[in-house]
């Protein structure tokens, strides 16, 4: 496993993110979908997210992304998704019929760290600390 480094510190942060279509309408196909992509990697240049891998739905997209510490990911999703919804309207004029007044991403997400090693083993190896 590959540890990420700045000038003083060392960290792995890994994300798994799901983002919905309002309403869960059915407008992604591969070509939104790569557009998406390459919206997220150009927002994501300016917070210090690095896309690791995207797939899509035709009404969601999962993204599995990596961070830095100083990362303000609440921040990162809310430029995301208002430059997003807003570019890719412009850009294919046609999906916009499809959603419900001009909302394209639903306001919630799901987000989900993830590591190397389970829960359960990081948990035990806390507990096991100073154990000779």
């Amino acid at each position: 496993m590959k540890l990420d480094r700045n000038q003083h510190s060392v960290y792995l942060l890994n994300y798994h993110l799901v983002m919905v279509i309002k309403y869960r309408r059915k407008v992604i196909n591969d070509e939104v979908s790569e557009y998406l992509k390459h919206q997220f990697v150009r927002v994501g240049e300016f917070y210090g997210v690095t896309l690791q891998e995207w797939n899509h739905d035709v009404d969601h997209v999962h993204v599995l992304f990596r961070a830095t510490p100083h990362t303000e990911i609440a921040k990162f999703l809310n430029a995301y998704k208002s430059s997003s919804s807003r570019m890719v309207k412009k850009k294919f004029p046609e999906i916009t019929q499809y959603l419900w007044k001009s909302a394209f991403w639903t306001q919630s997400y799901c987000l989900i760290s993830t590591g190397g090693a389970p829960l359960e083993v990081v948990k035990k190896y806390i507990e096991n600390q100073g154990i000779k």
